[in-house]
């Protein structure tokens, strides 16, 4: 079991998404001070690039280093609300390159590996966010792309991850009328709540 600080993730930019709201708020979580007091320690931030060498490269080395607990962010484009990942599975697109052009050399993340991985944080996290009024939804695809493939390498460890997506930042910071959402603070305070108990969970594991 992982005895490290918690691991949080985001994207870079890929094709469409010049900057990916992932990694600012895999940024801004990470720097949370109540976060780093609440854990003792400070959360380790890693942004990935949107390719699959990113894996590998990335984020094996990451996990290899034990941490405690890996809660993990994406951005899904057509998404109005928050979507917790409940699992990744073994399924991969050769339809679509990433950042870097490369297509997937094959239809599963891992040849050798079972045909999904599932979270048990998933609900405990579902919960938090909407103690909180965060509008979030259980969610059993995390798609074909690079956001399922880290999610089902991550979850072969043995500490408890989690895949959060979040929807695209809107085009005009004006808020719709009859649709106002919680603001980012409230938004912040909720996933360090999250991230609290998945390392929780860790621990309660060990």
């Amino acid at each position: 079991m992982g005895r490290g600080p918690l691991l949080i993730t985001g994207f870079g930019p890929f094709p469409g998404m010049p900057e990916n709201p992932s990694a600012r708020l895999a940024r801004r979580l990470a720097a949370l001070p109540r976060l780093g007091l609440a854990l003792g320690r400070p959360p380790r931030r890693l942004v990935l690039r949107t390719a699959y060498a990113a894996i590998p490269g990335a984020l094996a080395p990451a996990l290899a280093e034990a941490p405690g607990a890996v809660l993990m962010f994406g951005v899904a484009g057509r998404a109005r609300r928050m979507r917790v990942e409940t699992r990744g599975t073994n399924r991969a697109s050769r339809l679509f390159p990433d950042a870097s052009g490369t297509i997937s050399a094959r239809l599963a993340v891992d040849p050798n590996g079972p045909p999904e991985r599932r979270s048990p944080a998933a609900a405990l996290a579902l919960a938090a966010l909407r103690r909180y009024g965060i509008p979030a939804a259980r969610s059993r695809d995390a798609g074909r792309y690079l956001c399922n493939a880290s999610y089902y390498r991550a979850l072969a460890e043995p500490c408890p991850v989690l895949f959060v997506h979040i929807p695209p930042e809107p085009r005009t910071r004006r808020p719709r009328r009859g649709r106002i959402g919680p603001g980012p603070e409230r938004t912040l305070r909720a996933l360090a709540e999250v991230a609290v108990l998945l390392m929780r969970q860790g621990r309660s594991r060990g």
